[in-house]
């Protein structure tokens, strides 16, 4: 199973919305041989660290595709790009960010990519839509699920699902 965290909190060229932008960020995906097999609900959530800055729009989607992880998180970036994402420092307000959860249960550790990703246990904004579009799915490294992660987190966290609208990608039911 690939796993990819989705968010955003400015809006998009053209796009209007960071939830507008983030549906075509994954749309654009397939471009690269990238399909969408399912995608959660979209979420709320406020910046961490703490700021003034607005609000984030979230989902998890997984992903079908034969490339590998090296060459998913280049595509992954491509996509960023197109969509206005610019380098910047850490946590600042953004209109793409796409990180590669979870790749078929592999651990990785390069200067490149690391996985599963670092902190997505640690992350109310991760694990509750992981936990809706995958939850049979097992953290690689702690062997527990997104439940029983989110379970254990103790920063508090304000997240909210937002309804479905019918542009919305692919749920999976």
């Amino acid at each position: 199973m690939v796993l990819i965290g989705l968010g955003g909190n400015l809006p998009g060229p053209g796009c209007g919305s960071p939830r507008r932008t983030l549906t075509a960020a994954l749309a654009a995906l397939a471009g690269e041989g990238i399909d969408v097999a399912a995608c959660s609900a979209w979420y709320r959530s406020a910046p961490l660290p703490p700021s003034d800055q607005p609000w984030y729009t979230n989902a998890v989607a997984i992903l079908e595709t034969a490339i590998g992880p090296f060459a998913l998180l280049a595509a992954m970036q491509r996509v960023e790009r197109q969509f206005g994402r610019v380098p910047g420092a850490r946590n600042a307000a953004r209109t793409v960010d796409l990180d590669l959860l979870d790749y078929d249960g592999r651990q990785i550790e390069t200067a490149a990519l690391v996985l599963p990703h670092p902190r997505l246990h640690l992350r109310r904004f991760v694990l509750e839509p992981l936990d809706e579009v995958a939850p049979g799915w097992r953290h690689p490294g702690f062997g527990l699920t997104a439940a029983e992660l989110l379970s254990r987190l103790i920063e508090p966290q304000t997240v909210r699902r937002l309804p479905r609208e019918v542009d919305d990608p692919p749920s999976r039911s």
